[in-house]
């Protein structure tokens, strides 16, 4: 019986060393799956760790890439800009001295006494002075007489104006500063009375007008077509087709007034014909007055002036003379503070500024009329008439 009951003891304790063995090894092996399982999460999250590291550092270089290229284009267009600028300089100074080649050709190297050399400087300057333009003006401003106020129509900005054509009446209306329709009105009369049995016809232009620079000139319109820097269109307004167009070279690239930023390309017309004022970036923002063939659009002659664009809010021509009128954002009279004769009779003196009377806020355009000898201009929706006072250079000259 005890022999059994040993068996049954030693069968039982190796039973159970076998079995705390094969714990053991489990035990052990779980331990081990659980630290390469731990090993392979950091290896994991690590990786993870990286990657994101590796995405910020992509990131942050695609940015700066992006900014270095932004930058690239800038600077393209810097560049792309002054070698536009210089081509235009370039070609501006090629006409003056094809015009001064044409106007005084080579004289020939003789010997000449002092008083014949005086002699012919001065005829040089008086020829430089007077620029032949086909019709004998004498026209000075010298002061603002009255303001009437015609009639309030439209948008803040805009532009109206007469026809100065001989035996022309009509009237032009253009509300806004850009659109492709323009009102068209008998006269001043139909214009101010806005009679219902006479309702003004309504004319849509091929191409949408920018601006308030307009001119009208014997039935043709000339305008600054929009979405372009620098095209100068003529429409003929009866048959509302394109009659010709021109690229104005260095243009368009700053408003020709600071106080009115939608005007690039200013068109007027005076006594002497068409012309167009922008402001030259190169020349620090003064303005370029330029005169057009107003048949076939073709450039004349062009003038850099000392007249500034800063706090200018619009300029007319007289006779060949410049006039621009300044004010600033808080209001106030606006003056005439600048001018730029062609013919260099005419010297900003004394008779500067020349002030307007009061009015609401900064004019959006100035329309010059040679017939009527006054302005037509916009102010604050306002439209409203200037009399000029003026007088004869030579009346000037003797005071």
């Amino acid at each position: 019986m005890c022999t059994w009951c040993s068996l049954l003891a030693t069968f039982l304790f190796i039973q159970g060393m076998s079995y705390a063995q094969r714990m053991t090894q489990e035990m052990l092996m779980t331990q081990y799956y659980e630290g390469r399982i731990n090993q392979l999460e950091d290896r994991l999250t690590k990786c993870d760790q990286n990657i994101q590291s590796y995405e910020q550092k992509l990131y942050d270089f695609s940015k700066e890439l992006r900014g270095n290229l932004n930058g690239l284009n800038v600077l393209r267009n810097e560049v792309k800009g002054q070698v536009d600028s210089v081509v235009t300089r370039v070609e501006r100074v090629e006409r003056e001295l094809e015009y001064l080649h044409t106007e005084r050709p080579d004289q020939p190297c003789v010997d000449i006494d002092d008083k014949l050399e005086e002699q012919l400087k001065e005829e040089q300057r008086k020829e430089k002075a007077q620029l032949n333009l086909g019709t004998d003006c004498n026209t000075v401003l010298t002061g603002v007489k009255s303001l009437k106020i015609v009639k309030r129509d439209g948008e803040a900005h805009g532009s109206w104006l007469k026809d100065p054509t001989k035996g022309s009446a009509k009237v032009y209306f253009f509300s806004g500063t850009k659109n492709s329709t323009v009102l068209e009105f008998t006269s001043l009369k139909a214009f101010v009375e806005g009679n219902v049995t006479q309702m003004p016809r309504r004319i849509e232009l091929p191409f949408p007008w920018q601006g308030t620079g307009h001119a009208v000139y014997n039935g043709f319109l000339y305008y600054h077509q929009a979405g372009t820097p620098n095209q100068i269109l003529k429409v003929s307004l009866r048959e509302r087709m394109v009659s010709d167009r021109m690229l104005l070279q260095g243009a368009g690239r700053l408003p020709a007034y600071s106080l009115s930023p939608h005007t690039y390309l200013d068109l007027m017309v005076d006594e002497l014909g068409l012309w167009v004022v922008h402001a030259d970036p190169d020349l620090g923002g003064n303005l370029v007055l330029t005169k057009l063939d107003k048949g076939g659009l073709g450039l004349e002659h062009s003038w850099d002036t000392p007249c500034k664009s800063q706090d200018a809010e619009a300029a007319f021509v007289i006779c060949g003379t410049l006039y621009v009128a300044y004010s600033s954002h808080y209001g106030g009279r606006s003056s005439v503070r600048c001018l730029y004769d062609i013919h260099d009779s005419i010297q900003a003196g004394d008779d500067l500024p020349l002030f307007f009377p009061k009015r609401y806020a900064v004019h959006s355009s100035m329309h010059y009329h040679p017939k009527d000898k006054q302005l037509y201009s916009w102010d604050e929706g306002y439209q409203t008439m200037y009399k000029l006072e003026t007088k004869r250079k030579n009346e000037i000259a003797s005071v």
